[in-house]
């Protein structure tokens, strides 16, 4: 089932650029990452109370908050990078560079989480970086 979930979200990836690309044209791309960050912030905590799901705040460890305060942060800049990518250049290039961090995390994976290195995935990082480098150059 995480792969339907994994490509609903490619789907819903590659129409954030689309949309992304046509609506931060002649706008200030912080002020447009600002207010798409307002959109995320109120459909999240609006599925969060439809679900009841605020009651799990109180069990928030110290660590667990930390870390999500820390994904949060890193969120929040790769939005503004990438929308001040998408604001200079062409979105079929800056939207398959920024998926490089698909490789990233495969490496970030192994070197922080002790995952799992196999061939495959092995291969499948070395294919997306050549494909970025490809793209960029």
């Amino acid at each position: 089932m995480w792969w339907i979930y994994a490509l609903l979200s490619a789907l819903f990836a590659s129409l954030t650029a689309i949309f992304a690309k046509v609506g931060v044209s002649g706008v200030n791309s912080d002020l447009a990452t600002a207010i798409r960050t307002i959109i995320i912030l109120i459909m999240a905590w609006g599925i969060v109370f439809f679900r009841g799901e605020g009651k799990g705040l109180q069990h928030l460890s110290k660590f667990s908050l930390i870390f999500l305060i820390l994904s949060g942060m890193a969120t929040g800049l790769s939005w503004i990078f990438y929308f001040k990518a998408l604001q200079m250049g062409k979105v079929s290039q800056v939207a398959p560079v920024d998926k490089l961090s698909v490789a990233l995390t495969i490496i970030l994976s192994v070197v922080f989480l002790n995952e799992a290195l196999t061939i495959k995935t092995a291969i499948g990082a070395v294919l997306i970086i050549a494909g970025t480098l490809i793209l960029i150059f």
